[in-house]
This record gives structure tokens, C-alpha cells and sequence, in this order.
């Protein structure tokens, strides 16, 4: 920077020089100061600073997919072939809000990659038109582009451009247990404590062991009630009640507090099977009869097994990032590349 220095041969020119010279000071000086503090790290801001880092856009290339997937759409009842990363991007927008938190959605992005490798790589299930997926919650829920642009409106940008950043930032990782892709189970909500696989689905899996989630509870979905008549639980269990008796006895619960065995209307159901057939929450209830109606009470939302989406949430605004998130919830699980784990899937791209 030079400094302004007055000429030895400086002579009179006249009131229209004088007025030049103001402006020019008044000019250049603010420039002079206020330069130096902004590039020092000051707080001034102009209207003319570059676009934030949150609204800059993140663009995936087709070479940053290992493979592509065939998605069979269950309203058009075509099959649309996606790149992979395309894919983990809009199953991200599909299943956890946008509003979460970066790391949070990084787990989820490693959760929906790891499902497509694992469902791959397993033995095949028929799907319609020879796709390798539906778009429904049968395997992982997918909205394309358009879909995403009506649902979002002018969200769609902001949204989008944070999703992409989460799954660009994990592209080609996997979580993976004993070299091999887990099943990577997901929910909304717990009521506090994560469940065995075991206590819900048929079959023992190392990684997808109880451990207490206590950030749910912070979620707008942790707690819900259910009113029934005693006519529409008849129905929907298939019993008879009888009117000199309780409803309901005999409650075991798990290490995690959901149902696992109720007898209601004299006849024996599994936490999970009260749950489906009522359509209920979650598989921990409470249930009080006043007169003709039975009241569920339901802590948490979903089967409860593996990673809690609000519990990722919640340990994200403690500073945890995605990889601590992923191995609090699959518990001796590691993040891997694909083509470590499934070098024939990454061979077809």
C-alpha cells in the first residue's frame, strides 16, 4: 500500500482541483481502511460479498459411483438407472430431514450406501422389470429429482446442496463388520435405549446390540397416544373381550422397556405383532382400559433396531462426527471403501 505524499512543486490550481481532490479523499480512504479489517478477518459486509459456503453447490459426478442402480418406481411402474451416489443422495432426502445436522446426514448417507451394497451382494430378490430396488420402504423410500423440487419448493436448493455435501464428503464408504457389509437398520425414534436384533427380528447380529439413545427424547415424535374402542381391538387381534375381566395382563418387557409378550383378551402377542396390527409407533406401550376404549401409550417411533436418525441428530450437535455416530450404533462395525469389501460390484461401473 503507498502512502500519499505531498509534491515539492505543488502549486495553486484553483477551487475546481481543491473539489477534485476532496472527493477523491473521501473516496479512496474509506477504501483504505476498511479493506485492511475485512481481510484481517473483521465482520463488515458488503452486498457484493461471494455466496456462503452453505448455498455453494456441490455437483456429483457420474465417475464418483462405483455402480448404478436399478430403481423399479412404484407409481410410473418404470425402472430408472441411477449412479449410486445419485441414489444414496436422494434416499438421504427421502428418509432424514434436511434440517439435520452435516454429520448426521453423513451417517445416514453411509447407512443407504451400505444397504444397496449389502442387498446386492446377498442373494437377489425378484423385483419387477429386473430392478434391483423398489422405491418404497420394502427396501430403501427414493424420490427422484422432480419429486424432491415439488415436495421441497423454494427449499430445494439450500436442502439439496447440504445433502450432496454429506454424501460427497462420504462417497464410496461403506459399514462394514468382519469385512462384510452389515444390514444397516434405521428408525426415527427410541424411547431411550436402541433394541437387540434379536428381541424384534428372527436372527442374532453382533452389531445391532442395545445401547441407551438418550438424545431422543428431545424428538417431536417420542411420545404419542392411540385411543381405541374395545370393538376395533377385537377386531384388529382377533379376540373377545370378556366383559367381567381385564382387558389386558400378563407384561413382559425387554432390557429396552418395549413389549415383548402381552395377553390381551386372553390370547398371547409379541410387542412387534400389538404394534402392527394396531399400527402403533413403537413396540414400548403403555396400555390403561377406561370403559369401552384401551388407551396406548407409545414411547420412541419405529422397530428400534440399530441407528436412532434422531439420536445420530443429537450426538451430532454434541460434536460427534459420522464415523463416532455409526460405531456408537453398530457396535464393532468399521467404515470401509466399496471396493475393499465388494471389488465385483465396483468392477461393473
Amino acid at each position: 500500500m503507498k502512502k500519499l505524499k505531498q509534491s515539492p512543486s505543488f502549486k495553486w490550481k484553483g477551487p475546481s482541483v481543491i473539489i477534485a481532490s476532496l472527493i477523491t479523499i473521501i473516496l479512496v480512504v474509506p477504501t483504505l481502511i476498511v479493506v485492511p479489517f475485512i481481510q484481517a478477518g473483521g465482520t463488515e459486509k458488503s452486498s457484493t460479498t461471494s455466496t456462503p459456503k452453505e448455498t455453494e453447490q456441490v455437483v456429483l459426478q457420474e465417475k464418483d459411483s462405483a455402480f448404478s442402480v436399478k430403481v423399479f418406481r412404484s407409481e410410473t411402474e418404470e425402472v430408472e438407472t441411477v449412479p449410486l451416489e445419485s441414489y444414496v443422495t436422494n434416499v438421504v432426502a427421502s428418509e432424514m430431514p434436511a434440517e439435520f445436522e452435516l454429520e448426521a446426514l453423513k451417517a445416514q448417507a453411509l447407512a443407504a450406501r451400505t444397504y444397496i451394497v449389502n442387498h446386492l451382494t446377498a442373494e437377489p430378490d425378484e423385483n419387477p422389470q429386473g430392478a434391483d430396488v423398489t422405491d418404497t420402504v420394502q427396501h430403501q423410500v427414493y424420490k427422484n429429482d422432480k419429486e424432491l423440487r415439488e415436495a421441497w419448493g423454494s427449499d430445494y436448493t439450500w436442502k439439496m446442496n447440504k445433502i450432496l455435501e454429506a454424501v460427497a464428503g462420504t462417497k464410496g464408504e461403506i459399514v462394514t463388520y468382519d469385512d462384510q457389509p452389515i444390514t444397516p437398520a434405521f428408525f426415527s425414534t427410541s424411547n431411550g435405549y436402541t433394541e437387540d436384533s434379536e428381541k424384534y427380528w428372527e436372527g442374532e447380529l453382533p452389531y445391532l446390540r442395545s445401547v441407551a439413545s438418550p438424545w431422543d427424547k428431545e424428538s417431536p415424535k417420542f411420545m404419542d397416544q392411540k385411543i381405541f374402542t374395545v370393538g376395533e381391538v377385537e377386531q384388529a387381534l382377533g379376540v373377545s373381550f370378556d366383559p367381567a375381566s381385564a382387558a389386558v395382563a400378563d407384561i413382559e418387557r425387554t432390557a429396552s422397556h418395549r413389549v415383548a409378550s402381552i395377553t390381551i383378551g386372553g390370547k398371547s402377542f409379541s410387542g412387534r405383532e400389538v404394534r402392527e396390527k394396531l399400527n402403533l409407533r413403537s413396540s414400548d406401550f403403555e396400555l390403561e382400559q377406561k370403559k369401552n376404549h384401551l388407551i396406548f401409550t407409545t414411547k420412541g417411533y419405529g422397530h428400534g433396531i440399530g441407528m436412532s436418525q434422531y439420536g445420530a441428530n443429537g450426538m451430532a450437535k454434541e460434536g460427534k462426527n459420522y464415523k463416532e455416530i455409526l460405531q456408537y450404533y453398530y457396535q464393532g462395525a468399521d467404515i470401509e471403501e466399496i471396493g475393499q469389501t465388494a471389488p465385483q460390484l465396483a468392477s461393473n461401473s
